[in-house]
């Protein structure tokens, strides 16, 4: 077993006894939807980032592990309630809680959730919440500025690309940042450093976003994991369609439009139609070189970190493996 599945080990293992204990709290309609809901698995991506950067620095201590917790007890927080915004059904091949439950259960549990993340950073000492909860709170307020942003573009018919981008930095980047940067300062890291591993994140989670944009036009539908062409049914405005609206021609342009404006339409016809149109603009290179550009900013970051270049391999590794995935 390697480091990083070891870390993985140490996440499921203490998430396992946050789950155990949730269960045997009262009043049961409250804790139980949050251990449903931690229980629906995921990557742990977001705990795991933290205890490495911990392990970056210096080492993995319980205060730490317990921190990294409410991480992820936080991200859970979001889709939760993201889910009840999108009427969604399922969330990871389950019912997601309000389908469960109900809505009322559902927004009840994921306030308490997100109290319950704060309650994790207050096992540290009063030394180290104080340089942490700071990043923590702002981080918060940022992922529901995202959320918000992305409500807002699905009623606009006029996004930029660089308001696209910032609503991803914030939706998606800052968490996965966060994570690093308070793992790295419960460890003990300078602030210059803490800044770094920060900007690593959010270069990285802009990146991954790029990418998850351009599988979803021209993946392979056997290794990415869900329908290729989904964004495209839905109009939805991602880096693709914003920047073909602004570089195809006229006649291409009007084709688009109609596209995006037909409430009924077959699938398959739409998705290659609308792709053919991305590919007189050679919208995935462009998409590509985007995506890589954010991904050697990380990497330039992590670079300048000041601690041995061994230190940073397994990070280094994570982030490559990311951009692994068949395209």
């Amino acid at each position: 077993m390697n480091r990083i599945e070891e870390i993985q080990k140490i996440v499921e293992e203490r998430i396992e006894k946050e789950i155990i204990s949730l269960e045997e709290r009262s009043p049961n309609h409250l804790y139980a939807p949050i251990a449903y809901a931690l229980r629906n698995g995921g990557k742990r991506f977001r705990p795991r980032l933290f205890l490495m950067a911990m392990e970056m620095f210096s080492s993995i201590t319980p205060e730490g592990i317990d921190a990294a917790l409410g991480m992820e007890v936080f991200h859970n927080f979001t889709l939760l309630h993201d889910d009840i915004m999108d009427d969604a059904d399922l969330r990871r091949g389950k019912d997601t809680v309000h389908k469960k439950y109900d809505e009322n259960t559902a927004i009840l549990s994921g306030d308490a959730m997100m109290i319950c993340a704060y309650q994790y950073f207050h096992k540290l000492s009063p030394e180290v919440q104080a340089k942490v909860v700071p990043v923590f709170t702002q981080t918060a307020l940022e992922v529901c500025e995202g959320q918000q942003y992305d409500m807002d573009f699905e009623q606009q018919d006029d996004v930029e690309v660089a308001a696209y981008l910032e609503m991803i930095r914030l939706k998606t980047a800052v968490l996965l940042a966060a994570s690093l940067k308070i793992g790295a300062l419960v460890a003990g890291a300078s602030d210059k450093d803490a800044d770094l591993i920060y900007d690593f994140g959010i270069q990285v989670g802009v990146s991954f976003q790029i990418q998850d944009d351009i599988l979803d036009v021209y993946g392979n539908p056997k290794t990415f994991g869900k329908e290729i062409g989904g964004d495209i049914v839905a109009n939805k405005k991602t880096y693709l369609l914003l920047q073909t609206l602004k570089d195809v021609s006229t006649e291409d342009k009007q084709s688009l439009l109609e596209w995006i404006s037909k409430e009924t339409f077959n699938r398959e016809e739409k998705v290659n139609a609308v792709r053919a149109i991305y590919d007189h603009v050679d919208i995935r290179t462009k998409a590509e070189k985007l995506q890589q550009d954010y991904f050697d900013r990380a990497l330039a970051s992590l670079d300048q970190i000041s601690v041995s270049s061994d230190k940073k391999e397994p990070l280094r590794n994570v982030a490559l493996s990311l951009f692994k995935r068949d395209v």
